[in-house]
């Protein structure tokens, strides 16, 4: 009977949110998507590529957050579908660089890297801010990633951009939460995602490696996984993310 009552009130703790996941349609944001939407949330899912499937009932926006114009594309559909928002997840991010040290690494990887990682939360936060503000009330959430603290040698972008992304939602969790508007940042150490497979067979393909091998690197730069559990639908209690009144990082592993 208890677990009956849980599930119940599961299926309610989100009803009447609207939520907007980016990168909604793999790895962890697939896990948010299908834990809002199983919470009651009306929920639209944003990637580059169409998906394969979506639970019944979740909005779909194909965009490329790394642009202005992508954005900008996903804020006006977002309004339209929904006509405000309650809840927006910037969990869009990856890294595609060379993993062949800092020498290899150019400018415009760089640049990529942080659009992706950093500038793309900044611009969906300044387009959807407006409308928070109006309504006194939303939550943001920025998924960051342990490499803010522990950067690993073959990311450093990335590293850098996560670990900028943390500083942003403090700095912007200060100026809004008067408002009414929650800011956190969210880092999950390492999970076993597609992105984090490509990233290991270029780690492999670049030592000369195998892939469990490359594997086990990527995680001793990061510290291990304490619980044995890289799973993405194993994060920590979105609720209690987002309920979290102050701005926070909360270091998952």
């Amino acid at each position: 009977m208890e677990n009956s009552t849980y599930l119940l009130d599961m299926s309610k703790e989100f009803a009447g949110k609207r939520a907007l996941v980016t990168g909604g349609t793999r790895g962890i944001g697939k896990a948010i998507v299908q834990r809002l939407h199983a919470g009651g949330a009306e929920v639209i899912a944003a990637a580059r590529s169409l998906p394969e499937a979506l639970p019944e009932g979740v909005g779909f926006i194909q965009a490329d957050v790394s642009l202005q114009e992508g954005v900008d594309h996903m804020i006006q559909e977002t309004i339209r579908m929904f006509g405000g928002l309650d809840i927006l997840i910037n969990n869009a991010g990856g890294s595609s660089t060379s993993t062949a040290g800092a020498l290899a690494i150019t400018d415009e990887d760089w640049q990529t890297t942080f659009n992706v990682n950093l500038f793309s939360s900044v611009r969906l936060d300044r387009g959807f801010l407006p409308y928070k503000v109006r309504q006194q009330s939303g939550v943001i959430v920025h998924i960051s990633s342990i490499q803010r603290k522990l950067p690993g040698n073959m990311t450093m972008p990335y590293s850098a951009a996560k670990a900028a992304l943390v500083n942003y939602s403090k700095n912007i969790a200060t100026q809004f939460g008067p408002m009414g508007i929650r800011i956190n940042a969210v880092a999950p150490g390492f999970t076993e995602t597609e992105s984090a497979e490509r990233l290991i067979e270029r780690m492999a393909e670049q030592a000369g490696t195998d892939y469990l091998a490359a594997r086990q690197q990527l995680m001793d730069e990061l510290g291990g996984i304490p619980l044995g559990r890289p799973n993405p639908r194993r994060l920590p209690s979105l609720p209690s993310v987002l309920e979290t009144q102050a701005s926070v990082c909360c270091s998952i592993c």
